[in-house]
Parts: structure tokens; C-alpha cells; sequence
């Protein structure tokens, strides 16, 4: 069983944060999600229609999440949040990308609630996964990049297990070798706040919704909270 943790430095700086860890075993990637393509679809319709839009960096769910990329020095108008680059290109351009149906899972969720959300593919996943800061010597190969390999600043806020960083400041941009694909069968999904006391019923009710859209193709998912004390 893999282990989720936040350091203790994390933990200092950001005291007030709360990771969903939505875990699905036995996914079936490779079926068709009709739950899926409908929320994207009525989603995209809203903004169409105008009769809805996704949050944008005035709002307080996004706001925070840029002043804590500027407190860890990494500048959220050129490396944005994963939720804020998610948001931006559907206000922009009217449709999300269509990856495969887990990944649009979280996607959906993630846009519709404006929480940062990524995945992990366990079975690649190496030893216990850590919310820490970076100091420098990790290596990172970026999703759809697997000849290139980078180093995170020092003092950059990572996911990381055992091998390597997972997630590049914080939740701008994942690894290639932990990427969810059609084959992959069991992912752990985050949903992320930084603010616990202003959104924890929104983090939970995006969980139960991710977890609504995963159920149909899995065989078990688990739901675990993961903040500085647990």
C-alpha cells in the first residue's frame, strides 16, 4: 500500500491544507464512460450558453493557489495551477481535451469545482508518495516529454516518491512515468485545497462526484483524506 504524506515544512507553510486521495482498483479504461462524456458535454454546453464559467484567477480558489506558487517562487502567470490552465482553455476555446476517460474524469471534476486535480498510476508508482519541497537534486521527466529529464527549483513544492517527482510545483504538471493511460488499473486521484476551513464540504462533494463517474468502470475505490496531521 502506498503512503501518502505532506512534510512538516509543507505542513508549517500551508497548515490549513487538505488532499481528497480517491484510490480506484480494477479501473477499465478501455470501455466506454457515457457518465463521463455527458458532464463534459453538458459542461461545455453551459459556457456555450453562457449560463456558466469556469472559476478564473479572481477567484478565491484560484487566488490562493497563485499565492502560494509566488511564495515558493515560481511565477503562476507563466506556470499556472493545473486547475487555472484547465479553466482558461475551456473559457477560451469552448471544449476540454479529451485524453482518455479517467483522466477526463478528474478533468471535469476538477474544472467544474476549481480544485487542482491529478493522478497517479500506482502500479508505477515506487515506494511512498511526499507533498515537500524540492532541494534541487530530484529528477522530473514531464508528461509527453520521456527523452527530457529536469530539475525542479530549490524550494519548489513537489509530489515525490522514491524514484523521482511526480508533480512539478505542486500541481502544474505531472510525470510521464506515473501517467494514467486506457491500461492503467490502479490510480490514485487528488483533489487539492489550501484552504480546508473555507472548502472542505466543495472538496468533498468533488470527491463523491469523481468518485461517481469512476465507480461504474472499477472494481473498488477508497476515499482518504490526507492534511498536515493525518
Amino acid at each position: 500500500m502506498t503512503t501518502f504524506r505532506i512534510s512538516p515544512a509543507v505542513a508549517d507553510a500551508f497548515p490549513d491544507t487538505l488532499v481528497a486521495v480517491v484510490t480506484a482498483t480494477g479501473l477499465r479504461g478501455h470501455e466506454t464512460w457515457p457518465a463521463t462524456a455527458a458532464a463534459l458535454a453538458g459542461m461545455e454546453q453551459q459556457v456555450a450558453d453562457g449560463t456558466w464559467q469556469p472559476a478564473d484567477d479572481t477567484d478565491p480558489r484560484i487566488e490562493s493557489w497563485h499565492t502560494a506558487y509566488r511564495s515558493f517562487g515560481t511565477n503562476p502567470r507563466r506556470i499556472r495551477p493545473s486547475v487555472d490552465a484547465l479553466g482558461r482553455r475551456l473559457a477560451k476555446k469552448g471544449v476540454l481535451p479529451r485524453i482518455n476517460p479517467a483522466v477526463d474524469s478528474y478533468n471535469v471534476v476538477s474544472v467544474r469545482h476549481g480544485l487542482p486535480a491529478g493522478a497517479f498510476d500506482l502500479d508505477h508508482v515506487t515506494g511512498d508518495v511526499e507533498i515537500r519541497y524540492a532541494d534541487g537534486s530530484e529528477t522530473f521527466t514531464p508528461l509527453g516529454e520521456p527523452d527530457t529529464i529536469e530539475n525542479p527549483q530549490r524550494g519548489e513544492i513537489i509530489y515525490v516518491d522514491t524514484t523521482g517527482v511526480l508533480t512539478r510545483h505542486w500541481n502544474h504538471r505531472d510525470a510521464h512515468r506515473t501517467r494514467v493511460t486506457e491500461d492503467s488499473i490502479r490510480v490514485a486521484f487528488m483533489l487539492e485545497t489550501l484552504h480546508a476551513g473555507r472548502d472542505e464540504q466543495l472538496l468533498k462533494t468533488a470527491a463523491d462526484e469523481l468518485q461517481e463517474l469512476l465507480a461504474p468502470h472499477a472494481g473498488q475505490i477508497t476515499v482518504h483524506y490526507l492534511n498536515p496531521d493525518a
